[in-house]
């Protein structure tokens, strides 16, 4: 699992630009799969298992993009002005590293400020990448890049960047190869583009019309000083209630903790109060859709050394196998 994780989050993909993700998440899946294809927005789709009597079509989703930064302009002196792909937080900026798509490497510094204590934002940092002009630099206008950061294992836990989502895609990958038998037509979607608005996901559960939809990514944590929510690193993978963009069907919700009971795997209830996923477009496609999140919860969230625990990671895979290995029966309250 770690050595599946190291290689997919080490792989740059930015919203927009994932052809080298995709390209190595398809090699990895494709025997493994009934079908796979790439739509025209650039999601990859892998179709196994055939539906049943007893069975649902079902869109799994987790987003292949991490967040990145585009080149605005090159300085007369060589140093590159930038915007953000996605949501870079600022406080993350000073002194990180990054690589471009055509592989240059730079670090990242900010003006000097008259006041040391507050943050400045995005328009006053610059890259660094050893240009002495704008006639010399190896990157233009338009050229992107995402946080250069290595993988790290501290045994449990481990720290990278863009576990958001790349974790949630080597779970994909893992579940895909546990599942022996299902009812269900499983239609797996590494999505693009939602760091930047859900964008992959809402054309991809356009076209696939499924009676249920659940989104695998990642969620923050409360074990943290200042952070005010219940979803701990380590104590479970997280059953979404409610995000700002997207409220999960109860019956999903109850399927999904009747789930977690049966196998008797530890799980926690996540209300989170910024950001969304790929849900939220799959429940308003066409004429709706039964949606449900499974998250797994992580620190530093779009830092770039985000951290999450294997044990949660293992029973996310567990509770996935489970539930989508027999049939799935809904009923309102």
């Amino acid at each position: 699992m770690k050595e599946l994780l190291q290689q997919l989050t080490q792989v740059p993909g930015p919203s927009g630009y994932e052809s080298a993700i995709r390209d190595t998440i398809r090699e990895i899946i494709t025997p493994h799969v009934s079908e796979v294809r790439v739509d025209a927005m650039g999601n990859l789709i892998a179709r196994l298992g055939k539906k049943s009597k007893d069975g649902k079509r079902v869109m799994i989703a987790a987003h292949m993009d991490e967040i990145g930064i585009i080149v605005s302009h090159v300085e007369k002196n060589g140093l590159v002005r930038f915007s953000n792909i996605g949501t870079v937080l600022a406080r993350y900026l000073p002194g990180s590293r990054v690589v471009f798509l055509n592989g240059t490497r730079g670090v990242i510094n900010s003006e000097k400020s008259d006041d040391i204590t507050k943050l400045q934002p995005i328009n006053q940092f610059f890259i660094d990448v050893g240009a002495r002009s704008d006639k010399d630099c190896p990157v233009k206008t338009g050229d992107l890049a995402v946080f250069d950061r290595e993988f790290l294992d501290f045994g449990q836990r481990v720290s990278s960047k863009a576990l958001d989502d790349r974790s949630s895609c080597a779970l994909m990958i893992e579940i895909i190869k546990a599942i022996k038998d299902t009812p269900h037509e499983l239609n797996f979607v590494f999505s693009v583009q939602e760091e930047v608005g859900s964008r992959g996901a809402t054309t991809a559960a356009f076209q696939l019309d499924a009676d249920l939809g659940i989104a695998l990514d990642v969620t923050p944590v409360g074990d943290l000083l200042g952070v005010k929510m219940q979803v701990n690193l380590g104590d479970g993978p997280a059953i979404k209630v409610r995000d700002i963009g997207h409220i999960a069907d109860p019956a999903v919700v109850n399927w999904m903790v009747t789930g977690a009971k049966a196998i008797k795997i530890p799980y926690q209830m996540e209300v989170l109060d910024i950001g969304s996923t790929d849900a939220r477009a799959m429940q308003i496609s066409r004429s709706g859709m039964l949606s449900g999140v499974l998250s797994l919860p992580c620190r530093y969230v779009h830092s770039p050394s985000e951290v999450i625990d294997m044990a949660d990671y293992e029973n996310a895979q567990k509770l996935m196998v489970h539930l989508l290995s027999h049939p799935a029966s809904f009923s309102r309250s």
